[in-house]
């Protein structure tokens, strides 16, 4: 896996810096909340392809492989894994029961982590429909 170039400097219109990287962007991040998205981004990492790219898109750590793959972040009262599309949701929406989901997105507590296998699924799904084109 390769690393996205860093961005300087702040966006017109936004509030504080950027994080130039993810590094910089769990640092920036509070515990607990910053040791569960650690889990995941070791679980997105385990199972990408080497030509993937680690960065920083839309103020949140993503992840590219042939267009946007996924994306977590923390918020103030929850953490999100960003599947980055419904149709994925719609197939784990089996495995997701007791998580709150909307649209692309999966939501979950600072202090639990969503399960590292599901994690894993789920970044392999996405690499199947960037790679093919087809939607679940």
């Amino acid at each position: 896996m390769r690393k996205a170039r860093s961005i300087e400097g702040v966006p017109a219109g936004k509030a504080g810096p950027l994080a130039r990287n993810v590094d910089e962007y769990l640092a920036t991040i509070p515990e607990p909340a910053r040791s569960t998205l650690s889990k995941i981004r070791a679980a997105i990492v385990a199972v990408l392809p080497p030509e993937a790219i680690e960065t920083i898109s839309y103020r949140i750590p993503a992840y590219k492989y042939k267009g946007l793959l996924v994306g977590f972040a923390a918020f103030t009262t929850h953490c999100t894994f960003a599947t980055m599309s419904p149709p994925v949701i719609e197939a784990f929406k089996e495995e997701l029961e007791g998580y709150e989901t909307a649209d692309s997105i999966i939501r979950f507590p600072h202090d639990k982590p969503l399960p590292t296998a599901l994690v894993k699924r789920i970044v392999k799904a996405r690499i199947v429909e960037n790679k093919t084109g087809r939607k679940w």
